[in-house]
């Protein structure tokens, strides 16, 4: 067994250290989520803090690890007789982000069910997790079915099994720990609001503390027993910190002002539900044990709200996590008395207030036609020299919920919520003949297959004799995700500043779309003299949000450039992940301008992609009274979709959910709105 890196011999990271601290000392905090760049120490403070966690008392022999105290009377290996028990150490259990579902809340024992005909639970990682810890490490790639699992028993604090015949019940409270890098995509906001406590964590820029952190590194690499050993007293000692602000804890008393400054800085901070203001009660009472105190002091309320709240108070997937943090010292000042009432009235320039509306190109902000803004707004560049006449980035407007555009067929990509695929898991749909290695049992399709041969086999026992070509996989549908590559006009046609905002606001929402549909997403733009990737195909759909904050716009309109940009990252995408399908998402008023005969070499790119089936929407930007259907034949030429920025909207009377189509696009899908 290898020796975990001790925890006292972290370098910095005390965001990190306390935030895992203090669920080693109360639990009940609810985990821990450590957000940041690779190469932080996440994981190893994580594995480190296991051998910090005080033994548990377990019923000998429990595969669920009940307390021989008061032992669970539903436990599947019970039931159990109270007292007696053997000591062990906490456990650390590691949930891959590839895990199968089975592999996480047990399963029916198949080789007892078909060797002895007896139905058999084999428990799961929640089970070997119950009263430990549960590390999903980049928890932000994990499946969602493996999320949706882990919220039921977060919030139950047991798992059920219904499956293949088998009805199972057991108790799964655990400490959840995950790390991410928000750089590989965001959370799903249930999944973000069960972990109690956020940190985040980066690489210290100070020279001496990199020193020290490679110098430690090092030593630990060439003798592991050795470096422990000598950590080994600061090891113990925090051990025994732990175990006294475990003992300490219940003797903390939570005041009525400290109560007020929690409720008033979650009200302040506008965080949804009641969660915030029960985590940052434990975790403040949990400080003040760590501090050693019985008593629960400002200090402690506002460190709680500095770990409690940054992840709840994201009103959409591109806020940054973080809180005002002087907007948290007038919120704890403000409520500092006791039975004052304060802080319900912050003023007309606190939070909820009024004050001045923000300045700029939001959705409501008229055109401005004034000297020096570029064009008229609404009308396409005139003269303006190749890659010249640059504007200032334009605020996106409002974003709306849109209408689902899906690829059509049936893929077998990674799971998601956008298309139908074949997938490992979703609803079962039949089975078949497995194809190289058995990776999912269909019971009674492999049980009808054996069933007929058993007088041939020489049964005579309970137990089926199966042969291996008997066995079946199960096929399964469900959804997957898609690689949705955006490429957006920025050229002179575009850049009204009204105009702009709108289709901002349009790309931002399919943007979160994406988000929501776990898609991978990438960005091109093109103006000027050509195109570029404004951002590579990626997770993080809030990095291709801010990349679109700051579009420019300005210049000519070469759309061929667009298309042959995206086909040439779609050709390399295809090679790195062949099972992810693309949509290509053009957003533009349909012009193409520079260069010799622009509109018919627009129209030659856009054919690479229908020839490749590349399934594709047009986003018509076109307005006006007077509308000249570029865009429609631009998506006649892809063999797929256009759509206007109204007919975008789920709220839209103008049609139902559409498919995006591939190289059987037809007419009618192109027609136009006059």
């Amino acid at each position: 067994m290898s020796i975990p890196y001790p925890f006292t011999a972290i370098v910095g990271q005390d965001d990190l250290r306390l935030g895992l601290l203090l669920n080693a000392v109360s639990p009940a905090v609810g985990g821990v989520l450590v957000r940041g760049e690779k190469g932080t120490a996440k994981s190893t403070a994580v594995r480190a803090l296991a051998a910090l966690m005080p033994e548990v008392d377990v019923v000998s022999g429990c595969r669920f690890s009940c307390d021989p105290v008061s032992p669970d009377p539903a436990c599947p290996d019970g039931p159990h007789e109270a007292g007696g028990g053997v000591s062990r150490a906490a456990r650390t259990v590691e949930l891959p982000v590839g895990a199968s579902e089975d592999r996480l809340v047990g399963a029916l024992d198949i080789e007892r069910a078909l060797a002895e005909g007896v139905k058999a639970f084999e428990p799961g990682l929640l089970a070997d997790a119950h009263r430990g810890i549960l590390y999903v490490d980049e928890v932000n790639l994990l499946h969602d079915h493996l999320v949706d699992l882990l919220l039921d028993a977060a919030a139950m604090g047991a798992s059920y099994v219904e499956r293949e015949g088998v009805s199972v019940r057991h108790a799964a409270r655990f400490l959840l720990v995950g790390t991410m890098n928000p750089e590989e995509g965001e959370l799903r906001p249930q999944l973000l609001d069960r972990f109690g406590l956020t940190v985040e964590v980066a690489a210290s820029r100070e020279t001496d503390q990199r020193v020290e952190v490679v110098r430690r590194r090092l030593a630990y690499d060439d003798d592991p027993a050795g470096f422990a050993a000598r950590w080994a007293e600061e090891e113990g000692a925090l051990r025994e910190r732990i175990a006294a602000a475990r003992a300490l804890l219940p003797q903390v008393t939570l005041g009525d002002r400290a109560l007020r400054q929690i409720a008033a800085t979650c009200a302040a901070f506008e965080v949804d539900g009641m969660r915030a203001d029960i985590v940052m009660a434990r975790t403040a009472t949990a400080l003040a044990a760590w501090a050693g105190r019985t008593d629960v002091l400002a200090e402690d309320v506002r460190q709680a709200a500095l770990l409690a709240l940054p992840h709840r108070r994201r009103r959409n997937p591109f806020d940054a996590p973080g809180l005002d943090e002087d907007k948290l010292d007038d919120t704890l000042e403000q409520n500092s008395g006791e039975g004052d009432g304060g802080g319900d009235d912050p003023g007309p320039d606190g939070p909820g207030g009024g004050g001045p509306p923000p300045q700029g190109d939001g959705p409501d902000t008229p055109p401005q036609p004034e000297a020096g803004d570029g064009d008229t707004p609404g009308l396409p560049s005139q003269g303006r020299p190749a890659g010249g006449g640059e504007q200032q980035p334009v605020r996106a407007a409002e974003p709306f919920r849109t209408k689902m555009l899906s690829v059509p067929g049936i893929g077998e990509g990674a799971a998601g919520r956008r298309s139908r695929a074949r997938t490992e898991h979703g609803r079962t749909t039949g089975a078949r003949r497995p194809e190289g290695l058995l990776t999912k049992l269909h019971l009674t399709a492999t049980v009808q297959a054996a069933a007929p041969h058993q007088h041939a086999r020489g049964r005579t026992g309970r137990g089926l004799v199966v042969r291996r070509d008997d066995l079946r996989q199960a096929t399964r549908e469900g959804r997957e995700g898609n690689l949705v590559l955006f490429v957006v006009d920025g050229s002179g046609s575009m850049a009204a500043r009204q105009r702009m905002g709108a289709v901002k606001g349009a790309v931002l929402s399919l943007l979160l779309d994406a988000y929501q549909r776990r898609d991978k997403v990438g960005l091109i733009t093109f103006r000027g003299k050509g195109a570029e990737v404004a951002l590579p195909p990626t997770s993080s759909v809030d990095t291709a949000a801010a990349r679109l904050e700051t579009l420019p716009t300005g210049g000519r309109t070469p759309l061929a450039a667009g298309l042959l940009k995206a086909h040439d990252v779609l050709r390399v995408e295809r090679l790195r992940d062949p099972s992810r399908r693309p949509l290509l998402v053009v957003v533009t008023d349909g012009r193409a301008t520079g260069g010799p005969d622009p509109v018919a070499l627009a129209a030659r790119a856009a054919r690479l992609h229908e020839a490749e089936g590349t399934a594709s929407v047009v986003v018509d930007c076109e307005s006006g009274v007077v509308r000249l259907g570029l865009a429609g034949r631009l998506a006649c030429d892809l063999g797929g979709t256009a759509v206007t920025l109204d007919e975008l909207r789920a709220d839209s009377i103008a049609g139902l959910v559409r498919d995006v189509q591939g190289t059987q696009g037809t007419n009618g899908s192109n027609r136009r709105a006059a």
